[in-house]
């Protein structure tokens, strides 16, 4: 089969062997996969969990047909349509545990599907489970603009949130955030934005912020976080490491909790996968859920999507069609 591969000069496209599905696992056959920011640093040669290195298959997320089961699986057959988060999912066929395979709602096409399963996930346990996001309260999505922070915005929207505000660096994707759930959008790049979230929550600061950057913006994020909130740490966009107020963040009695996949077991996994259906696989089948796509590239530009993300020019999601 054919697979964007992490080879000695980037990302290649080889020919490697059809994985075999094991206990609990489909094989899917990808008709389309969605790109993540995880990849980007795996085509870099970094790793990312247990994933990484020369020869890893890319792609964490994709939407196709099962087309063999392994031991233990009873509720899912050969032509089920699916998305599923994975490892290798830039190919033309891809292994998924059960724990992380949904069916595809009628009259959702496969590019559509293939955004679905990592932002789902991610943002649910984010703002529903780790950040326990309350009806009335208030919420900061930092880094909005990308996929897992659109359906961030709608998740808080959709569970009550009093105020939502999105953060992004680009005047145009800023507008849009409005369409997705916001209320009010930031620039980070205004040295002033956490007094911005002040004057738009009375003073008081967010409830809750969800922080897809870090790094610089630590403090700030302190200053704008409610005394007794909570922010959850999902991603490091902005750096990795920075100065951090201590006495801000004792002052503020701020919760700063960590989220990752990456030391999450697979039955964590599928838990986060349970629960994020129980609450959201009602909208998603009847399509309150939405997901843009950017751009679509077949699975031989791998590269040139890659690129295309890594230039930030995207809004929504960059979608690899593999057949």
């Amino acid at each position: 089969m054919k697979a964007a591969v992490v080879g000695e000069s980037g990302l290649e496209i080889h020919d490697v062997d059809v994985p075999v599905a094991g206990p609990e696992e489909i094989l899917v056959r990808v008709r389309a996969s969605g790109l993540n920011r995880a990849d980007l640093g795996m085509r870099a040669g970094h790793a990312h969990g247990a994933t990484g290195g020369a020869g890893t298959v890319l792609g964490l997320e994709c939407a196709g047909e099962v087309v063999a089961t392994g031991l233990g699986i009873d509720d899912l057959a050969i032509g089920d349509r699916v998305m599923c988060a994975v490892r290798g999912g830039h190919a033309e066929y891809a292994i998924a545990h059960r724990g992380r395979v949904h069916r595809i709602p009628e009259g959702m096409g496969f590019a559509e599907a293939a955004c679905y399963p990592v932002a789902l996930q991610t943002m649910h346990d984010a703002v529903m489970v780790r950040g326990r996001l309350a009806a009335g309260e208030s919420v900061l999505i930092q880094g909005a603009s990308s996929g897992v922070g659109l359906m961030a915005l709608q998740i808080a929207r959709r569970f009550g949130a009093k105020r939502v505000i999105g953060s992004s660096t680009h005047d145009a994707r800023r507008a849009r955030l409005l369409e997705f759930g916001a209320d009010a959008v930031i620039d980070t790049r205004d040295p002033d934005w956490p007094d911005e979230v002040l004057r738009l929550t009375e003073g008081n600061g967010v409830d809750l912020l969800v922080d897809q950057l870090a790094g610089p913006h630590a403090n700030g994020n302190l200053r704008a976080t409610a005394i007794r909130g909570r922010i959850i740490n999902v991603g490091r966009l902005a750096g990795m490491h920075a100065d951090f107020d201590f006495d801000l963040h004792a002052l503020r009695r701020i919760e700063y909790i960590g989220v990752t996949f990456r030391t999450r077991s697979v039955a964590e996994v599928s838990e986060i996968n349970r629960l994020m259906i129980a609450d959201l696989g009602a909208a998603l089948a009847a399509g309150e859920l939405r997901m843009p796509i950017d751009r679509r590239f077949p699975l031989e530009q791998a590269n040139a999507a890659f690129d295309h993300m890594q230039a930030n020019a995207h809004f929504g999601k960059v979608v690899l069609e593999v057949g």
